[in-house]
């Protein structure tokens, strides 16, 4: 006996068949066209335009108000008068209807001048109606951002203006160091190559092939060079620095030449003493043979020396 599970896979595979079959049935009675139209099938029926003259002009009615021109504030008019093409004796191109929408600046002309029409007859009715159309002296704006947040936006600003000067200087140092370190660069190339070109006519003077002593005149900058005889002129008095300390602390005598002989110091033997010529005074201490002090001995050897005493 099947069971009941059984039975119900048989119903739905028998439902399935039937499914299939009904399936079949129904494209072969729609090829053959014995099927009718359904409530889904698309039917192309001509749209009906409706011109409802009468109730769109009752709309308009209903939603216009009898309001006074102060409620409504609407103004409608032509552009002012374009007065340079009346100077010029020129047609209005408003006026001939050949105001071309492609062109940007007749376009904004023509709105500029239409807002200057507006203005010119407005203002005479606001102030016929007592409406104020300028600011008065107390009057005070309300601001969209608070103070709170513009000064923090004043603090950033700050901040950004402070981190771009930094930087700038520190470009600046940069640039300095780089041009520094070339002079310098360029400073000890020029002495290498003035030392190399002086020990070059040194050994040309050795050897006998030149009699020119011009290398050691100071004339480094060549022949035709003025200049170096001059500085060799310079070079034989003080420099500038030794000048200023003369000016500033005075001239303090001469110093050389103090120790030098003369035939009185030669002949006057008074401040002359034996004892202190051939290192016998207290000075120098007990010296032993060959005129060599006596060292002390170390403390290992002392030690020793009174153990043995």
């Amino acid at each position: 006996m099947p069971s009941v599970e059984e039975e119900a896979l048989l119903g739905e595979e028998s439902e399935e068949e039937n499914s299939e079959l009904s399936d079949n049935e129904l494209q072969e009675a729609f090829a053959k066209g014995l099927l009718k139209s359904g409530m889904n099938v698309l039917v192309d029926k001509p749209k009906k335009c409706v011109n409802n003259v009468g109730g769109m002009k009752q709309c308009l009615a209903d939603f216009r108000k009898d309001l006074s021109w102060v409620e409504r504030l609407d103004m409608t008019n032509l552009p002012a008068e374009d007065v340079l093409s009346k100077v010029e004796g020129k047609v209005p191109n408003e006026s001939n209807g050949d105001v071309s929408v492609d062109d940007d600046f007749q376009r904004e002309m023509f709105f500029y001048r239409q807002a200057q029409a507006t203005v010119l007859e407005a203002l005479p009715l606001l102030n016929k109606h007592s409406i104020a159309t300028k600011r008065p002296d107390d009057y005070f704006a309300e601001m969209a951002k608070s103070d709170q947040h513009m000064q923090k936006i004043r603090k950033k600003l700050i901040s950004k203006q402070m981190v771009m000067e930094k930087s700038e200087k520190a470009k600046k140092l940069r640039e300095q160091r780089k041009f520094g370190k070339k002079v310098q660069i360029e400073v000890i190339q020029k002495r290498q190559k003035e030392k190399k070109a002086m020990m070059s006519a040194v050994k040309k003077y050795q050897k006998g092939m030149t009699d020119k002593l011009d290398f050691l005149g100071g004339d480094k900058g060549g022949k035709g060079s003025s200049q170096g005889p001059k500085k060799a002129l310079n070079k034989k008095g003080p420099n500038a620095k030794r000048k200023y300390k003369d000016q500033r602390f005075g001239f303090g005598g001469k110093k050389s030449g103090k120790k030098w002989n003369t035939k009185e110091s030669y002949n006057d033997v008074s401040s002359f003493r034996a004892k202190v010529a051939h290192a016998k005074g207290g000075k120098g201490g007990k010296k032993g043979k060959g005129g060599k002090q006596n060292k002390r001995p170390g403390k290992s050897v002392r030690k020793k020396m009174k153990a043995r005493s």
